[in-house]
């Protein structure tokens, strides 16, 4: 079949050649697994996908949430699919046995989850908040909790958001206004509004649970004073079953441009006498359990707009081998009939940036979760520690980096469609507006830049820094080795040591108490690292591919090429951008942070 989501031979590559997945099933965590346990996950997320969640695709934009002032009007196929998803039990694919569930590798589960949520990322947002909420409260609830809110939610009894933002107070939290007061019993009544709230209101399950940033009356203003509530909309009896509809109203939907399926809600908290609302952990370290989730949402929405960035890619590649138009500029024979657009340079150029961007995200990601299994499989505390603090500090990149790339990939697949890319008839204008939304999804890319550079490459005197260049001269040191890719580890070797001067640079600059200066241009930092991350990821796959080549499986022949040929893409094309990204930072430019308000 023609492949619509994600291409299965390039997953197989990554989980198999590239990640080496088969490796975790030596940990007794993983005993019961194999490749073949594997590619059956796989292979029913597909089915799902194709089956149940591809269909109404276009349908959820089209016909998008109504809300008619008492409830809220989804379409019936919704449903269906998330029950299809939850019966098969993917929603829980990395859980616990004791959990309801498969026990998967991460870097597994997080493959199945991507082949689901590239098939339709409106209805898959439902699920994949209701994990995150589902895991936040594994981490930091009580037994209580557990029992009455994260394993309903498990079982897709329940389904769960996350509460932040609020009218005056977008992604500058500590200017939160909702307010919590303490009752007798030790539970609080909670009122605030908050807005953008995905998946806050439906009738697709029994219940919602909804995790709410608030502050406890008289708590101190600023982050230190912020508190994580939970606050269902029904609320739920000793006994599991649901009581009376909870102090939560739904003021309005949100329609945006792109996931025109999801619900974006408008929530207002005690219209009445108070949201009926329960204290996670201890009060003031609010924020500290909300970034357990958030973290997992950054690395969620880094994969989201790499599957949308994919399908796009997939789309056009297809278009462009059967549309024909024009003639080789090379051609004096007017007669002659036109070639398929992927004959064209300029058409390959962008098909291979597309490839370069999709591919590059999609390792990006997995590698992320291979760090999940790293740290769940070494009985080393130090080797944990190092894994958990690397992905600390990838996580920025993760988020970042594929929702400014493969939105761009977005992009180019549009403009491989021409003028058809512009209308409804295809699907690449919708994946575009879907993708849109990620650069400010969970934090702005702005916002990640200044935690890339401001807390993650700084935290610990540099050591997750430190663990990430270390990481890469490995792949330099392989790569030396090896004629084909060997020119590119030279460049990747260049590149770093140009990375860790500027970091360095940068460094210094804040800790001589120059923030302002040293995060002005945070974001392109950001883009400097992303870049030279996903060139070593590149590295990483040619190495693999020629591995590959050279093991005789001529049927595999023109996939490897093709690697081989986005990897040096990647470095012609892309890699070159850290140089000039550097000495901008090194420079500390003060051109944005000097620009005053009159002058725009």
């Amino acid at each position: 079949m023609t492949e619509t989501i994600i291409n299965r031979r390039d997953l197989s590559f990554l989980l198999y050649e590239l990640l080496n997945v088969e490796r975790f099933t030596s940990h007794p965590r993983y005993a019961d697994h194999s490749r073949e346990t594997f590619d059956a996950a796989l292979e029913t997320a597909y089915k799902v996908a194709y089956d149940h969640f591809l269909p109404h695709c276009r349908k959820n934009d089209l016909e998008e949430p109504q809300f008619d002032g008492e409830r809220v009007h989804i379409i019936p196929e919704v449903k269906e699919a998330l029950r299809q998803y939850i019966d098969t039990g993917l929603m829980v694919a990395g859980k616990d046995y004791e959990l309801g569930g498969m026990q998967l590798p991460a870097t597994v589960a997080q493959s199945c989850t991507a082949v689901v949520k590239g098939a339709n990322t409106s209805t898959f947002s439902y699920a994949g908040l209701t994990v995150a909420a589902s895991n936040l409260l594994l981490a930091y609830g009580t037994e209580a909790q557990k029992e009455r809110y994260a394993y309903p939610m498990l079982e897709g009894r329940f389904f769960g958001t996350m509460a932040l933002t609020e009218p005056q107070a977008g992604s500058s939290l500590s200017d939160i206004k909702t307010t919590a007061v303490p009752e007798d019993d030790g539970t609080y009544r909670l009122t605030g509004n908050k807005i953008f709230i995905s998946g806050g209101d439906h009738e697709l399950s029994e219940n919602i649970v909804h995790l709410v940033l608030g502050r406890v009356k008289g708590a101190p203003a600023g982050v230190k004073g912020i508190s994580l509530f939970i606050v269902p909309k029904y609320l739920v009896n000793d006994d599991g079953s649901l009581g009376e509809r909870n102090d939560v109203a739904l003021a309005g939907l949100i329609h945006k441009m792109g996931w025109r399926g999801t619900t974006s809600t408008m929530l207002n908290f005690g219209e009445k006498d108070g949201a009926k609302a329960y204290l996670i952990g201890e009060p003031g370290k609010g924020l500290k359990y909300m970034f357990h989730m958030m973290n997992e949402a950054r690395i969620g929405v880094g994969m989201g707009a790499v599957v949308l960035g994919y399908a796009g890619y997939l789309q056009a590649l297809e278009y462009a081998k059967g549309r024909r138009q024009g003639r080789p500029v090379d051609s004096k024979d007017p007669a002659q009939k036109p070639v398929p657009l992927i004959e064209h340079a300029d058409i390959k150029r962008m098909l291979l940036a597309q490839k370069a961007y999709v591919e590059g995200g999609l390792s990006l990601c997995m590698f992320a979760a291979s760090l999940v299994d790293e740290k769940r499989t070494t009985s080393d505390e130090a080797a944990a520690s190092e894994a958990d603090l690397l992905l600390d500090v990838m996580t920025p990149m993760v988020k970042a980096w594929p929702s400014q790339y493969c939105l761009e990939a977005n992009n180019l697949a549009i403009q491989v469609h021409g003028g058809y890319g512009y209308t409804r008839e295809y699907q690449v204008e919708q994946l575009y507006r879907d993708n849109r939304l990620n650069p400010i999804h969970e934090g702005t890319n702005g916002i990640q830049g200044l935690d890339l550079l401001g807390r993650k490459v700084m935290m610990q005197n540099g050591a997750g820094f430190d663990l990430l260049v270390a990481r890469i001269k490995a792949s330099i040191e392989e790569g030396q080795a090896n004629s084909t890719v060997q020119p590119y580890a030279a460049q990747l070797a260049a590149a770093l040591a140009k990375a860790i001067d500027t970091t360095q640079v940068l460094r210094q600059t804040l800790h001589g108490g120059q923030a302002a200066k040293a995060l002005a241009n945070a974001t392109i930092y950001l883009d400097l690292m992303g870049q030279l991350v996903v060139a070593w990821l590149w590295l990483q796959q040619a190495l693999a591919a020629e591995r590959g080549l050279r093991s005789g499986e001529t049927q595999d022949e023109a996939f490897y090429r093709g690697k081989l040929a986005a990897c040096q893409y990647f470095f012609h094309y892309e890699l070159p951008k850290v140089y000039q990204h550097a000495d901008l930072l090194t420079s500390l430019d003060t051109t944005c942070l000097e620009a005053e308000e009159a002058w725009f």
